[in-house]
């Protein structure tokens, strides 16, 4: 048995060379301390490599008094505090206003919808042949009120045309009888006629008789030294001048006249008319045609005393 043993602990020194050293080096008594004895070793090299372990720091240990450690915050927490307490902004007030009104409508409606559906669907035959017969009559009463409205707008339309055309026209008489009075001015076709007087011997007379003789001959606007010649226009002698409705005019005497230039001219030159009789005063008479005479001397409308329209 003790032969056994013996080779038990040779196989295991064998199998472990490297403690085998060691040990036999750690048994040796040291000699320079004198002392004897067995000194622990690690069991293997990784052991011997690892750093010494640090011991954990006790618990406050860093902080002062009375302070409390701070805790973790939790994803729960966060999720809290952006929710609450909420930030709502003007856009999105309104934004939750109209949904909310969009939504109320649709509920409404879709109510609405579900109990006119239901009074339906429960109502008997009779009821639904008169609902049927009442629709009828009202869709043929809107048929009716449609077109006597379409029937209005006609009317309308019509008058108002008519009144349209009654305002042209009006307005068109207007610009007549205005050039007629001198209130407006005119342009159009006609003749220039020029006097000159250089012995002073042409008087208010002999402008007349010119004047009634370019109305017989169709003149429409007349103009004499930047006077207007109208219905009751009237002519003195003033000196060695001529007045016009009051208006003082000198020698030469220009005419604008607005008519046919074609009947215009022929008429002051006929013999023993209006330009030999100027000439026999041993004045000096031009006559020229034109396509455009502008008569823009004005008169101011005088309101007649007496006279009022027949249709008042």
């Amino acid at each position: 048995m003790s032969d056994e043993t013996g080779r038990n602990g040779q196989d295991e020194q064998n199998q472990n060379p490297e403690n085998g050293p060691e040990r036999n080096g750690s048994e040796r008594p040291d000699a320079a301390d004198g002392r004897s004895g067995r000194e622990p070793r690690p069991e293997n090299g990784l052991r011997r490599e690892l750093p010494a372990e640090v011991p954990a720091p006790a618990p406050g240990a860093g902080q002062t008094p009375g302070e409390r450690p701070e805790e973790p915050v939790t994803g729960r927490q966060r999720l809290a505090e952006g929710l609450w307490p909420p930030r709502v902004t003007r856009a999105q007030l309104i934004v939750a206003v109209l949904l909310f009104g969009l939504g109320f409508g649709l509920a409404v409606q879709v109510a609405s919808n579900s109990d006119s559906d239901s009074a339906l669907r429960g109502a008997r035959q009779e009821d639904l042949v008169r609902i049927l017969d009442e629709l009828d009559s009202r869709t043929q009463r809107l048929q009716d009120e449609k077109q006597g409205l379409e029937k209005q707008s006609q009317e309308l339309q019509s008058s108002s045309d008519q009144a349209a055309e009654a305002r042209k026209q009006t307005a068109e008489k207007e610009r007549q009888l205005g050039i007629l009075a001198g209130t407006v001015a005119a342009q159009g076709p006609g003749i220039t006629m020029t006097i000159e007087d250089t012995k002073g011997t042409v008087q208010a007379d002999m402008l007349l008789d010119a004047i009634q003789e370019l109305r017989a001959a169709g003149a429409e606007a007349i103009e004499v030294n930047g006077v207007r010649v109208v219905a009751n226009t009237y002519l003195t002698d003033s000196g060695d001048s001529v007045s016009v409705d009051g208006n003082k005019i000198n020698a030469p005497y220009r005419f604008k006249v607005i008519g046919k230039p074609q009947d215009l001219e022929p008429a002051l030159n006929i013999p023993g008319g209006v330009v030999q009789t100027l000439e026999k005063e041993q004045a000096t008479v031009i006559v020229e045609r034109s396509d455009k005479i502008v008569v823009d001397a004005l008169r101011h409308v005088k309101r007649p005393d007496y006279a009022r329209s027949s249709s008042q």
